[in-house]
């Protein structure tokens, strides 16, 4: 599996760090350059707000006379990188609840399969929750998810109230001794004031049917909740939009970089990090249950900019 996503960084690197490859290997670095990289950064999909920050530090250096060439260069660029993306880290749940959001098409279905997956080769035992009861090919495909990778799986029907299936739900993961428990939410995204109601309500459900304090001795016991927004990494800057409205509307513990084998340039991860302060915390790829991974800062940077 690593060499699959060795595969693809390779081609995040083809994508973006060879346009940027000359400037490198520049022996001296003006103003030209840095406007240069700035528009290449851009393209790439950093976002503005995030690439004008890092040509800012980065003139900064120039200045003080510590950045003179292009080596000099890619090495505070690729530690302005990491560390922005080091300041927000993302701890996987061993045990508890992930509630996966995003738009149709975004790869929400198919994460929560992977995930399940994932938990149950580390010996845990898995609960699917097929919430997304307004689109009626996704409670199918993930029963048969849940059949191929053999794991309970409670499903709701069509146009179904997705909270009442999460209530199900959410009731026998705890009557089942389950350690994590997976729900696939509606994706619709007709205007804002339903989808933050319709997300609210399932948060509201799965916080009072999972973390209901039975005993004093519950009280700092409080099972794990983690919301994850599946992004399409093809949509560049449209996914950074996606990520925001869904951040308003829930609050996010960590975003999925979903098909990272199409045209990705990487950049946009920068933006949804430094601009909604959310970390990426898995980075997934083509139909293979298997491809799911959790997002490598280092393996990242090396895609982005080379090693």
């Amino acid at each position: 599996m690593f060499s699959l996503f060795k595969t693809v960084y390779e081609k995040l690197h083809t994508v973006v760090a060879q346009k940027i490859a000359s400037l490198f290997g520049r022996a001296s670095i003006d103003q030209a350059t840095l406007d240069e990289l700035e528009r290449l950064l851009i393209v790439a999909d950093v976002g503005t707000t995030m690439t004008k920050n890092i040509i800012k530090r980065l003139q900064k250096n120039v200045e003080a006379g510590t950045i003179v060439s292009g080596t000099d260069l890619h090495a505070e660029l690729a530690h302005i990188v990491r560390e922005s993306l080091q300041a927000l880290p993302y701890t996987p749940i061993q045990n508890g609840v992930i509630v996966l959001i995003g738009v149709n098409g975004s790869g929400k279905t198919s994460s929560a399969a992977k995930l399940a997956y994932r938990y149950k080769k580390m010996g845990k035992k898995v609960l699917l929750v097929a919430a997304d009861t307004f689109r009626a090919a996704a409670v199918e495909q993930l029963a048969t998810w849940a059949e191929r990778i053999d794991v309970d799986i409670v499903r709701g029907n069509e146009k179904q109230d997705p909270a009442a299936v999460v209530f199900v739900g959410c009731e026998q993961f705890r009557s089942g001794n389950y350690d994590v428990i997976i729900v696939d939410t509606a994706g619709r995204l007709q205007n804002k004031v339903n989808l933050m109601s319709e997300l609210a309500k399932v948060r509201r459900v799965i916080d009072k049917q999972i973390n209901t304090v039975k005993t004093p001795a519950d009280n700092n016991n409080n099972i794990p909740i983690h919301t994850l927004l599946t992004v399409d990494s093809m949509l560049g800057q449209n996914s950074f939009e996606q990520a925001k409205i869904f951040g308003e509307a829930a609050p996010l513990d960590g975003i999925i970089l979903t098909k990272m084998d199409g045209s990705a340039k990487g950049g946009m991860i920068l933006a949804i990090g430094s601009e909604l302060s959310v970390p990426i915390a898995y980075v997934s790829f083509g139909e293979q249950i298997e491809m799911i991974k959790e997002f490598d800062i280092d393996e990242f940077v090396n895609g982005l900019l080379g090693e």
